[in-house]
């Protein structure tokens, strides 16, 4: 079954992400055409990006990043929760997405955001990052509003709006995620110790 991974991009305290992810569970969580998942960025600390090379260009040397690639690489297509700072996603999920490559490419990505206006800046500029990482972003987003979707700012209590627009992303997340399946690779493949791809070399498993 297609496997969709719902990413909660806030790690601030006191921050509403929770709610607003565990509303994009529960309702995705009633379809049957694919099993969701949530994923904490609090559960997954990374640091600023330090890497020796770029991702692109093979493992990293770093532990916390290939825990970090282990547990988005099985994943089909992708849900991002995203607050909105100062017209802006979160830097920390910039740097989450950063820190890997290959585990997101060719791979459906749909937005819930949530702020001031809706979150609509930080959504669009995830769009075009994603779409450098050869991700394929999809159109329908659920745009939530602090004054209109929060009772006192606080309390998360969406209304039709919101839902109606959430059920058309994930159709679209799903069916997307199953169409792109073709030109997904296997996460893992083998290279030898001195890191090049010989069939007579010492070959061990590493994750891209």
């Amino acid at each position: 079954m297609t496997g969709i991974g719902i990413i909660l991009g806030s790690t601030r305290p006191h921050r509403k992400g929770p709610q607003v992810a565990r509303w994009v569970l529960d309702i995705a969580s009633r379809r049957d055409d694919a099993d969701f998942e949530l994923i904490d960025l609090c559960e997954h600390p990374l640091p600023h990006l330090a890497e020796p090379v770029p991702p692109m260009f093979g493992p990293s040397v770093h532990s916390h990043t290939r825990a970090w690639a282990e547990r988005v690489a099985p994943f089909d297509g992708f849900v991002i929760v995203t607050p909105e700072y100062n017209q802006s996603a979160p830097s920390v999920l910039k740097n989450a997405i950063d820190h890997v490559y290959a585990e997101w490419a060719d791979k459906a990505v749909g937005f819930v955001s949530y702020g001031v206006h809706g979150g609509v800046c930080a959504a669009s500029q995830l769009r075009q990052l994603c779409g450098t990482l050869g991700m394929a972003a999809v159109g329908p987003q659920a745009a939530i509003s602090l004054h209109t979707d929060f009772e006192n700012h606080t309390d998360f209590t969406p209304g039709d709006r919101p839902t109606a627009a959430l059920d058309k992303m994930l159709d679209q997340v799903v069916a997307w995620s199953s169409a792109l399946a073709p030109l997904r690779r296997p996460a893992t493949d083998t290279i030898d110790a001195e890191g090049t791809d010989h069939d007579d070399a010492e070959r061990i498993p590493v994750t891209r």
